[in-house]
């Protein structure tokens, strides 16, 4: 087996077995054809399978180095965190080759990644919220019921907290929505959103404008033309609308998943409730937005006590 049949084997079991998204694999697959052909170059051969169980620190160092610098394949050098992101998938790749190739390369753990500064969620406040939801539907260039589907969408990513390819992954038999919505999110993983009445009444009042037939298992969200729409545009008119409205460019469309779980936060919910709610696979991800909560609570006191 040479070093890229490893590579493909790895791919494949991270498809097939771990599940993981199209993009994870895309992302997953440049690092690892980068760095063994950095292996290959530097070493002046092709490499087997062998040969990457002999692969030694200082080399792992250097492409490292070479990935920050910029390489060519990169048309600016990395930062710190895709650098601690580019170890973690060597180390992921030579863990499967440990485990499933009886070929394990002892040096890799001497390498030590960038320290980097954990970073907080950024949410809009309720009344940005609620701005951005008003605003996408007053949009003089859009038609009616484009303006219902961007309220819709928004809506969905607010008030269910959902990543964007999770709204425009639902169907037209999704809908009219019912009480709770089954969402299959990163990993896989299962889970079961509940559908506030304003979100049902949104993504009905879009049903009733949208000018295509569709059968039940094509995508619920259009674009204009009729296909589906796509996460672009999603980001777009959020950028479009936080001109309008004056906000920072923080206002995203990831923002409204971040803002429905501190606001759940900030009202009394559970950590264990809101990892659920968001299908977090730990906890420890969820705990961040205690910390932007804290950040909220301390910043209302500094504004409002007298002695502050």
């Amino acid at each position: 087996m040479t070093a890229s049949d490893a590579l493909s084997a790895w791919l494949e079991h991270l498809a097939h077995e771990r599940r993981l998204s199209s993009r994870t694999l895309e992302a997953y697959g440049h690092i690892g054809r980068l760095y063994v052909a950095f292996l290959e170059r530097h070493r002046g051969e092709s490499l087997s399978l062998a040969d990457l169980g002999t692969v030694s620190a200082a080399e792992v160092r250097a492409h490292l180095a070479e990935r920050r610098a910029g390489d060519g394949s990169d048309r600016s050098g990395l930062a710190a965190r895709s650098i601690s992101q580019t170890l973690s998938a060597i180390r992921a790749f030579h863990g499967f080759l440990d485990r499933r190739c009886a070929t394990p390369a002892p040096q890799l753990t001497l390498v030590r990644g960038p320290r980097i500064k954990p970073s907080l969620p950024r949410p809009v406040s309720e009344d940005q919220a609620r701005g951005l939801l008003a605003e996408s539907q007053t949009d003089p260039d859009a038609a009616p019921w484009e303006a219902a589907r961007d309220r819709a969408v928004l809506t969905l990513l607010y008030g269910c907290g959902l990543r964007i390819s999770e709204g425009l992954s639902l169907i037209r038999a999704d809908a009219p929505l019912g009480e709770t919505l089954r969402i299959t999110g990163k990993g896989g993983r299962t889970r079961i959103a509940p559908v506030l009445p304003a979100v049902r009444e949104a993504v009905d009042d879009y049903l009733a404008l949208l000018p295509f037939a569709l059968s039940p298992d094509e995508p619920l969200f259009r674009a204009r033309r009729g296909g589906p729409l796509s996460p672009r545009h999603v980001q777009a008119t959020v950028q479009h609308l936080r001109g309008r409205l004056g906000l920072p460019a923080s206002a995203t469309p990831h923002a409204l998943r971040h803002s429905f779980a501190t606001h759940l936060l900030g009202a009394g919910a559970d950590l264990r409730s809101i990892q659920e709610l968001l299908g977090h696979a730990s906890l420890s991800t969820t705990q961040k937005y205690t910390a932007v909560d804290a950040a909220h609570l301390l910043s209302a006191y500094a504004q409002a006590h007298p002695r502050a």
